[in-house]
């Protein structure tokens, strides 16, 4: 797990230095504490942060082919690394390291850009080749490993964070206005887009090429349903052997390692798989909430304590409280981008407190994206039933009555309020357009009303676009498909890798293995989801392995309970930073408009802790980003007022 970074002449001669690119390592640190390396020609400079999980005295980079000729830097693991190296070494090449980055220049070396459909893994790579004045840069199908590029004045400019690229000098900083409308509408900046102007994301699934003076782009891999038919018992024997294998190969390592253990379905089911690959109790860490306003409804370590006796972990437990929010500036300036994920906050704490003793964790994201664990998937099952009332009923008189309701994801009752409106309000709806009001933050009418200098004209959202490129396949499926080309790798991987990466601690997730994805994409949506049944086959085929209560309770999120403490412990802070004299020095929001939002979360009115969220994680990091104050004076800021 590493970070990359350089910089390549495109169109004119390099114009950036060595010393330029160690700043782009200095500032990434972080992901690489244990070593750092530089390779560099007349055109090319490419750089890596390392740190050290496989081969961890030999491994440094940049890494070269035989002759010298050809070099990679890699952050990530190649997990089927050990059977490539095999069939290179049948074939003559001579291995100077046991990293698993070296396959990556004898692979390309062979099979020239075709390569990369060979490996497996999590990775974001950068190769120079010398004789060709080619550079690659390619980042894993998924996503989980992330790469920002830059191309501006005839040069090119790639790095794991895009911290690293705004450490170059004469790099500019403002808004993409695209990109701003974006993430107000889904709590993120999806692909190819950046918060940044002038910085892209490359795709999933994509390799970057610099060649002849001129860019081009390659997508090497899509995804793709297709259906298999397999008898029920078929498809749970199919899946257990796929976890299975895809835990057993990435528990490879040279360092300490364990496993984050929330007490739900899919770090359950991966901690029970490490259990039985290991002859040492498996090192398991849990987060959990104190008396807190919203603290015990979002408490899970009871779960997390059953799952560890029965597989007799060695488990450690972290209780968190509201003053944990002193970390968001710090945690804000890490996530390179601001995001309306609470998740990103407790993620942070349970990688930092895992780090104090192992290096590689392995995760349970994913599993919802592929096996059909959300909520939201459920929401054309339930709409058939009221569909059963005419439109006018729905919207003349249920829906009033509704809108008066309370509502707040931190109680029971409150929170059913809260979907059934959600159900309501979209029951006009098409298909697309019903599910992408399920998964925004705000509808385009609200982010509108609340920016100063809205769009021109109306401009199809990201998730619609990606929405339109999935048409096969059956209306579940159709679902998964766009969670995992958005949602997945620009908000949950995100921040999994930033803040692992903040505490120094390599995050896995053998849940997005290839052979789980492959999976996933055979698999009819009729057998991920029956009824109001989630994750059926999962549930099915974890039967035997794990309990009832564990694979039957309703589920959480990973995130805190940010809404209960705007109420409440929060409140101070959050008056603030959205006061109104703040969102007029802002300049892009209208403070009547923001001053309403907050009033009817304050009020029960509606639950606004996403809507609210983006605006304050935007607020505190455009301080730090835009307005080059430090996350040190930011958070000292918001300690006086806290």
């Amino acid at each position: 797990m590493c970070g990359i970074h350089g910089v390549a002449a495109v169109e004119k001669n390099l114009r950036f230095t060595a010393e330029d690119v160690q700043a782009m390592a200095d500032i990434s640190v972080h992901r690489g504490p244990d070593d750092s390396g530089m390779h560099a020609d007349p055109n090319v400079i490419i750089g890596m942060r390392r740190l050290s999980i496989i081969d961890v005295a030999g491994g440094h980079q940049p890494i070269a082919n035989a002759d010298n000729t050809t070099w990679v830097v890699c952050n990530g693991e190649i997990y089927n690394y050990q059977k490539l190296r095999q069939e290179l070494i049948d074939q003559g090449v001579h291995f100077k390291t046991h990293s698993d980055t070296e396959v990556i220049v004898h692979l390309y070396d062979r099979y020239g850009l075709a390569f990369v459909e060979r490996i497996q893994g999590m990775f974001g790579f950068a190769i120079w080749d010398q004789t060709r004045q080619r550079l690659v840069i390619g980042r894993d199908r998924l996503g989980i490993k992330p790469v920002y590029y830059r191309h501006a004045d005839g040069n090119l400019a790639f790095a794991s964070e895009l911290k690293s690229i705004l450490a170059l000098p004469g790099i500019s900083r403002s808004f993409d206005t695209r990109a701003l409308n974006e993430y107000l509408r889904v709590g993120y900046v999806p692909d190819p887009f950046s918060i940044i102007a002038g910085i892209r994301k490359l795709s999933p699934g994509t390799l970057l090429v610099n060649e002849n003076g001129a860019i081009r782009t390659i997508k090497y891999w899509h995804i793709q349903q297709r259906s298999e038919n397999k008898t029920e018992e078929q498809w749970c024997e199919a899946f257990r052997d796929a976890l299975d294998q895809s835990v057993s190969a990435q528990m490879v390592s040279d360092v300490p390692l364990g496993a984050f253990l929330s007490g739900g379905i899919d770090s359950s089911a991966v901690v029970a798989m490490m259990a039985a690959h290991s002859e040492q109790p498996i090192k398991t860490f849990s987060i959990g909430f104190g008396e807190s306003s919203g603290g015990r409804y979002y408490n899970e370590l009871p779960y997390a304590q059953q799952i560890a006796r029965q597989f007799a972990t060695d488990h450690k437990e972290i209780v968190v409280e509201p003053s944990v929010v002193d970390l968001m500036p710090r945690l804000l300036w890490h996530m390179d981008e601001p995001i309306a994920d609470t998740a990103f906050v407790t993620t942070y704490l349970v990688s930092e407190f895992a780090r104090r003793e192992v290096t590689v964790i392995l995760s349970g994201v994913g599993g919802d994206e592929l096996f059909g664990g959300y909520r939201r998937y459920l929401g054309d099952y339930y709409l058939r039933t009221v569909k059963w009332l005419p439109s006018s009923v729905r919207r003349k008189l249920i829906k009033p009555l509704m809108d008066r309701l309370p509502a707040d994801r931190h109680s029971p009752l409150m929170n059913l309020s809260r979907y059934a409106k959600a159900l309501l309000d979209s029951s006009e709806l098409s298909f697309e357009e019903r599910y992408i009001s399920y998964v925004s933050v705000m509808a385009e009418q609200q982010v509108n009303e609340l920016l100063i200098e809205p769009a021109a004209a109306p401009v199809e959202s990201a998730l619609a676009a990606a929405f339109n490129n999935f048409r096969d396949g059956d209306g579940v499926n159709r679902m998964m498909q766009l969670d995992l080309a958005t949602q997945l790798p620009d908000d949950l991987l995100m921040l999994t890798d930033r803040m692992s990466m903040a505490a120094s601690l390599e995050c896995r997730v053998p849940l997005l293995d290839e052979r789980m994805v492959d999976l996933a994409m055979a698999m009819p949506g009729a057998q991920k989801i029956r009824g109001r049944e989630l994750k059926r086959i999962m549930k099915k085929a974890l039967a035997p392995i794990l309990p009832d209560n564990i694979l039957h309770r309703k589920k959480r999120g990973f995130g805190a309970p940010m809404g209960a403490w705007f109420r409440h412990e929060l409140k101070p802070m959050l008056d603030h930073l959205l006061s109104e004299s703040a969102v007029i020095k802002r300049g892009l929001f209208h403070p009547s408009a923001v001053r309403q939002l907050v009033a009817e979360h304050y009020a029960n009115r509606a639950d606004r802790t996403d809507q609210i969220m983006s605006l304050l994680n935007l607020e505190i990091w455009s301080r730090m980003y835009l307005d080059g104050r430090s996350h040190d004076d930011v958070h000292a800021e918001l300690k006086e007022v806290a």
